[in-house]
């Protein structure tokens, strides 16, 4: 891409964004196979700097990461977020990586987001079914506290094919007849928590505290 510059300075910026993720400008001359997980992740985020972006998608960074190397990942990416005034869009399955990172929580459900809202008001108030039940399986580091995981009866249907009005009522506790022909609006029951659920103002769900 950057086909305007000259060998010495595709060198120099290539050195520049390896220390700008933690390695040194003579690791630019080994091959992949000599560097770590953790090293090639850092490698990855390199060459996503080098376009200069205002914004990162990052799909799963550090999923295939030990949880020493992730926590390194993912500090060094909140330190460059902030040096280099970066927005990311980070999808994740590990809810204590996502609060970890996240400023705001978009929760997905069969392609549809079903509820929207800062990371501590969706950790502690969560409005939709199934946010509390992914919010449940997160385990606690605390042998003395038993899980409460909420158990999700069926399985998750095909996006090519789902289910009429609300996707999650097949498997969800407070669906209702509404709830199987209609599906819900996206609302904003509090300033930035948008939900999509017919019955956010009937139930009571549990969070993170």
């Amino acid at each position: 891409i950057h086909t305007s510059l000259s060998k010495n300075d595709k060198n120099d910026k290539v050195h520049l964004l390896l220390e700008k993720v933690g390695l040194s400008k003579e690791q630019s001359l080994r091959y992949p196979h000599e560097f770590s997980g953790g090293q090639r992740q850092r490698i990855g985020i390199a060459r996503a700097l080098a376009t200069e972006p205002e914004i990162i998608i990052a799909d799963e960074p550090v999923s295939a990461l030990d949880v020493s190397v992730q926590a390194q990942v993912l500090n060094l990416m909140l330190e460059l977020q902030q040096n280099l005034n970066l927005t990311y869009l980070f999808v994740a399955h590990d809810l204590s990586v996502v609060k970890h990172i996240s400023d705001r929580i978009a929760v997905m459900y069969v392609g549809k987001i079903v509820e929207s809202a800062p990371t501590d008001s969706l950790f502690n108030k969560p409005k939709h079914p199934y946010t509390a039940a992914l919010l449940s399986a997160v385990p606690v580091a605390d042998p003395r506290i038993r899980s409460q995981m909420i158990p999700l009866e069926g399985d998750v249907p095909s996006p090519a094919s789902p289910p009429n009005g609300c996707h999650f009522h097949p498997r969800c506790p407070y669906a209702s007849e509404i709830c199987k022909k209609e599906e819900p609006n996206m609302q904003e029951i509090e300033p930035m928590h948008f939900v999509s659920c017919h019955h956010f103002k009937d139930i009571q769900l549990k969070g993170i505290e």
